[in-house]
């Protein structure tokens, strides 16, 4: 007979407790990783986005590269250099030449000051009615050999109360270049009855200083001479070492001014003490004969005492105005060089 075994009770029931606090303890310790790990991550982020650009800004720094950037950096272009010329600015406390020389340099401010005179002179007496304080602007180009071509001038005058420019400008493709108002006219007077039809430029006036006699007209060499009014041959070709082929002229009436004509290429054979002319005929031509140093026309008028008259008191004057057609390209050339010009030494 088996015994009998202790009768065993039935099985103990679990705790649900224990397992919930298990697996919560682990997925607990798995998200608490999991965001520990994050974290970690986004701090080294944030270190290396903070301290990444100090160390940029306090690294070394490469003396080369700079040097380079500096030498490929761009430099300031002086617009009147690139256009070839030079501007000499000045304010008039003495001589005009020695204000010239001073601003352009004594290489090329006694020259320079000639050529700047011819354009005054049709202001002002120089150096008369030049003033102490006087202001000048000229835009210029120096030529080898030659002496300088002045493109612009502007002058302050205290004795005529204002500012006066001219500006060099060649009028279509036939003629020589001329100096010009802002309003399109000629700065140079004409005379009427004039013993030349055209010219390049007056070189010398009475009133420019230079105690000349006459009106020196530069042109080409055959360029007909003309009658300024009706007379009859005194003589011709007397003195001719410094006047060269030259003539006299006086005139027929109650005046009797005398008219001389220097440095012509050509007398006629046929033409003699007591030839008679009418006004407007041609009694010669142009050259450059005698004490000449480039082709002109010296023209002179006297008295029958001798005593020196201006032709530009003497002959009614009048300016010339360019044709309407050239005005545009004129008044584009005005602002280029206005731009050039710059600020006056007045007003500055």
């Amino acid at each position: 007979m088996r015994p009998n075994l202790p009768t065993l009770g039935a099985p103990p029931k679990r705790s649900p407790i224990g397992p919930v606090v298990a697996v919560s303890l682990i997925l607990g310790g798995a998200a608490g990783g999991v965001w520990w790990w994050k974290q970690r991550m986004a701090n080294a982020t944030g270190e290396a986005a903070v301290h990444q650009p100090v160390a940029e800004a306090t690294g070394p720094v490469d003396a080369g590269a700079v040097a380079a950037a500096a030498l490929t950096a761009p430099v300031p272009v002086d617009p009147v250099k690139a256009a070839g010329l030079e501007r000499a600015s000045m304010r008039i406390d003495g001589p005009l030449e020695t204000a010239i020389n001073s601003a352009a340099g004594a290489d090329v401010g006694p020259a320079l000051a000639q050529v700047v005179t011819r354009t005054l002179v049709w202001w002002v007496a120089v150096p008369g009615e030049i003033l102490r304080g006087d202001t000048l602007d000229v835009l210029f180009q120096r030529r080898p050999n030659e002496e300088p071509l002045v493109h612009a001038v502007r002058f302050t005058s205290a004795k005529l109360g204002k500012t006066l420019t001219a500006y060099r400008y060649q009028a279509g493709t036939e003629g020589a270049a001329r100096y010009y108002l802002s309003t399109g006219e000629e700065l140079e007077l004409r005379l009427e009855k004039s013993p030349l039809d055209d010219y390049e430029q007056v070189t010398s006036l009475l009133r420019d200083g230079r105690r000349h006699k006459g009106v020196d007209f530069r042109t080409p060499v055959g360029t007909p001479v003309k009658a300024p009014f009706a007379g009859v041959v005194k003589r011709k070709n007397w003195n001719w070492g410094s006047n060269g082929n030259c003539l006299e002229l006086v005139e027929a009436g109650g005046r009797g001014r005398r008219a001389l004509f220097l440095h012509l290429d050509e007398v006629g054979k046929d033409i003699h003490p007591g030839t008679r002319f009418n006004v407007g005929q041609v009694i010669g031509r142009s050259g450059n004969t005698g004490r000449s140093f480039a082709p002109h026309l010296h023209y002179q008028l006297m008295t029958q005492d001798d005593r020196v008259l201006d032709p530009f008191d003497q002959h009614k004057t009048y300016r010339r105005t360019m044709a309407a057609g050239h005005k545009t390209g004129f008044d584009d050339e005005v602002r280029r060089l206005e731009g050039l010009l710059g600020t006056s030494v007045a007003g500055k």
